[in-house]
């Protein structure tokens, strides 16, 4: 059974960074997608970036881009979230989730792609 286990939320001051790690374990394939979303409080949970471990193409919503990281452990099968110069704006839940890669075109941005989730871990970032 697929488990993700996600870890690193916490407290942070706004211009600050945060690092979370994303534990999957139970895979019986080889071709998968690893996301994080997140969802702030009254809004819809929301795509922040997703890599395909096999290639590592990334893929990262406007929001975060060139503020956060996406990468993986291979060894570990785990994937991180560097997140930096945070706003309080990033204050969410986030949620890591992974897809099944197919082999024809799959927007990963999409919620439904995914099959496994996370419990989530709070970030909230304060100004």
């Amino acid at each position: 059974q697929v488990q993700l286990v996600e870890s690193g939320g916490r407290l942070v001051q706004a211009g600050g960074s945060l690092r979370l790690s994303c534990a999957a374990s139970g895979l019986t394939f080889t071709r998968y997608v690893l996301g994080w979303f997140r969802q702030a409080p009254g809004k819809e949970r929301e795509f922040v970036t997703s890599i395909k471990w096999s290639g590592g193409t990334r893929n990262y919503a406007d929001s975060v881009k060139g503020r956060f990281t996406i990468s993986r452990d291979n060894a570990k099968n785990t994937v991180y979230l560097q997140m930096d110069t945070l706003k309080p704006e990033d204050t969410a839940v986030y949620y890591c989730a992974l897809a099944i890669d197919r082999p024809y075109y799959i927007d990963y941005s999409l919620i439904r792609e995914y099959q496994y989730w996370g419990q989530g871990t709070q970030v909230t970032v304060s100004s």
